[in-house]
């Protein structure tokens, strides 16, 4: 079987068979090519239903999980969207298909490089790739319509959360340790309202950084 079968299998078997129901959602994870975003040894692993390794300590997320993740952020085609941890940048090709303008940040500076080149090699250009620390997210382009955090951290950072638009969404994994978090949608309701579900059970590479974990924390 092909990579472009096996993407249409991965869809139907590990993403919609799961209950996610969003079509745009559906048609950006047949369209896009996971294999793009992975060293060339992990191509062959592309579809399957786990997250693979990718260096610096990250991994590119299970695909269930990016698609779990975009489909919770209800995005309709216009928004301005945030996303904290780069890694591969399979994450932000997929937002990119379903919103208007992404800005992802990545703290490990190769990966950052890496994550610009798969993009671009992919045709995306309505991502910006930066490189710094994403639990401060990004004052001079706010407020977002939705901000995605892709590792967990042991609180939801404040600063992310002043950096949302009214009425928008913020979908991030968040636990007390580093082995075992829950998947959190917020809603920011009102200047000082935020609406708050707990999504699913989910396993995430700790967040680093002024608002996350320290490096020290996750040893």
């Amino acid at each position: 079987m092909d990579l472009p079968q096996r993407r249409e299998r991965m869809v139907d078997q590990q993403i919609a068979a799961r209950g996610v129901r969003d079509e745009r959602v559906l048609a950006a994870m047949r369209r896009i090519p996971r294999e793009a975003f992975l060293p060339l040894e992990q191509a062959e692993f592309a579809y399957e239903d786990a997250p693979l390794g990718i260096g610096q300590g990250q991994t590119i997320s299970q695909p269930y999980i990016v698609a779990l993740m975009a489909e919770s952020l209800r995005l309709t085609g216009g928004e301005k969207v945030l996303e904290i941890g780069t890694g591969s940048g399979y994450g932000a090709a997929v937002l990119a298909s379903l919103a208007s303008t992404v800005f992802s940040i990545e703290r490990h500076e190769e990966l950052a490089r890496s994550s610009s080149r798969h993009l671009a090699a992919a045709g995306i250009s309505n991502v910006k790739v930066i490189h710094g620390d994403g639990t401060l997210g990004l004052v001079d382009q706010a407020p977002f319509d939705a901000i995605v955090v892709t590792a967990g951290g042991p609180r939801l950072p404040q600063v992310l959360l002043d950096q949302l638009a009214i009425g928008g969404r913020l979908v991030m994994p968040v636990g007390s340790g580093r082995e075992l978090q829950t998947l959190v949608r917020v809603r920011r309701v009102s200047e000082r309202e935020y609406e708050q579900d707990d999504l699913t059970p989910v396993r995430f590479v700790p967040l680093i950084g002024a608002a996350g974990w320290t490096a020290r924390a996750t040893e």
